[in-house]
């Protein structure tokens, strides 16, 4: 896009640009002529130049409304690409914010721990690649109903991406239930497995922070600092790894964050 608006440009200067000499060039020669023969040939000598002139005018006004069109273009392109990027710089931020404050200790809101009835490791089975042409289920209004609903989509039908809807949906409905943790920690699954993982470290934070006291906690922190290792950020990555040690001494994703710690 901006190189074919650098070679208008440039046409339209050369055209400018020859567009006087040539036309003042024609005009005497043509004036100079215009002096001598019949009347009928001067008319039509003028008529010639006027045409010319005219035509030359057309094709400046052509260039110029062809170069607005490529300005418009860019300029709608450029406010479409500070808005995306003020979009990543935000969610990058948010997600920074979590993790520092999981490296300092600090905990939100605590909620009883609720047991999952599928296994953590069924959902690294998840991928993108999975097709789904269902929507998520319709919520009926109880939070276990429509849980249970949002999990089946990932453990009996694959359909990872509507699992996604619906779990974000059900962790904004039902705040106060004791599968808040679960939820999250599922979600954080889905995005690792997508290969999200700034969203991904986002929703594994959530479970620290807020859940702090349920089974999930030790394995989402456990996996922020995984997926720190895995954006090379070195330093972030020992510290939460560090934190899993210290919050969760007697775990086995301590003794994961051990052996992690001893190859950085």
């Amino acid at each position: 896009m901006m190189s074919n608006f650098r070679l208008h440009l440039l046409s339209l200067s050369l055209l400018v640009g020859l567009a006087a000499p040539l036309g003042a060039a024609n005009a005497q020669a043509s004036i100079s002529s215009v002096g001598s023969g019949s009347v009928e040939d001067r008319v039509t000598t003028l008529e010639r130049i006027s045409n010319a002139q005219a035509q030359l005018l057309q094709q400046l006004q052509q260039q110029m409304s062809d170069n607005q069109s490529d300005i418009d273009s860019l300029r709608g392109q450029i406010q479409q690409n500070s808005y995306q990027l003020n979009q990543v710089i935000e969610r990058q931020k948010q997600l920074y914010q979590q993790i520092d404050s999981l490296s300092s200790g600090s905990n939100g809101a605590q909620a009883s721990g609720g047991a999952d009835a599928a296994s953590a490791g069924a959902a690294a089975s998840a991928d993108s690649g999975s097709s789904a042409s269902s929507a998520a289920p319709a919520q009926t209004g109880d939070a276990n109903t429509d849980y249970n609903a949002a999990v089946a989509l990932i453990l009996e039908k694959k359909q990872y991406d509507q699992a996604i809807t619906a779990l974000q949906a059900w962790v904004k409905k039902y705040p106060d239930s004791t599968y808040q943790p679960n939820a999250n920690y599922w979600l954080g699954q889905l995005f690792y497995n997508k290969g999200k993982k700034d969203d991904s470290a986002y929703y594994f934070a959530t479970v620290v922070k807020n859940y702090a006291k349920s089974p999930k906690a030790s394995e989402a922190l456990f996996k922020v600092g995984v997926i720190m290792q895995e954006k090379n950020d070195t330093a972030k990555a020992k510290a939460v790894f560090q934190q899993v040690i210290k919050q969760f001494p007697n775990s086995d994703s301590a003794k994961q964050a051990q052996k992690r710690l001893a190859g950085l």
